[in-house]
């Protein structure tokens, strides 16, 4: 999983605050696969990640209007690409785990790979011209929950995937 994530790196991307390109990562993959194989599994084991991949280069974009007022830039947060490949692990390991039991509905458009706005647009115009097809009725209402992740609980949020089955080393304070 590791040699095949650091051969799909994109050499395009910056190097993060530790200095290393992803371009090197990917052309020494063969080679380095087993010092941070070794790495990952000891942040796993122990449950804390290693200083240099908490490290981060915050870089101001600029948005729109007057360019000396810094509300119209948004931040730019470069990491570390070993730790950036850590969170791709534990990404998918959890997608695997929530597609193999079925845990999100197909209805879900949100955040779902291959799944956007505009499909779940389509799936609501499809649903609802069946329905007045056949002469029914329906009401809508649709809501924008901006930075809603930011305001879950965490303690909540730890509750829901416990019951889906995330439990364990990974999910533990």
């Amino acid at each position: 999983m590791l040699s095949d994530l650091l051969y799909h790196l994109d050499t395009h991307k910056s190097m993060g605050p530790d200095g290393i390109h992803p371009k090197v990562l990917r052309e020494t993959a063969e080679v380095l696969t087993k010092p941070p194989s070794t790495s990952y599994q000891q942040s796993w084991l122990t449950r804390e990640v290693p200083v240099d991949w908490r490290l981060e280069n915050v870089t101001p974009i600029y948005q729109k209007g007057w360019k000396e007022d810094l509300g119209n830039n948004r931040p730019s947060i470069l990491t570390s690409v070993p730790g950036k490949g850590m969170e791709q692990i534990i990404l998918s390991v959890i997608m695997w785990h929530i597609q193999d039991n079925q845990v999100i509905r197909l209805s879900q458009h949100g955040f779902m790979k291959g799944r956007f706005c505009l499909t779940n647009l389509i799936s609501f115009y499809d649903k609802v011209t069946h329905l007045v097809d056949e002469g029914g009725a329906m009401d809508v209402v649709y809501l924008e929950f901006s930075r809603a992740f930011d305001t879950v609980s965490h303690s909540i949020l730890l509750e829901k995937l416990a019951a889906h089955g995330l439990t364990g080393m990974l999910f533990a304070r």
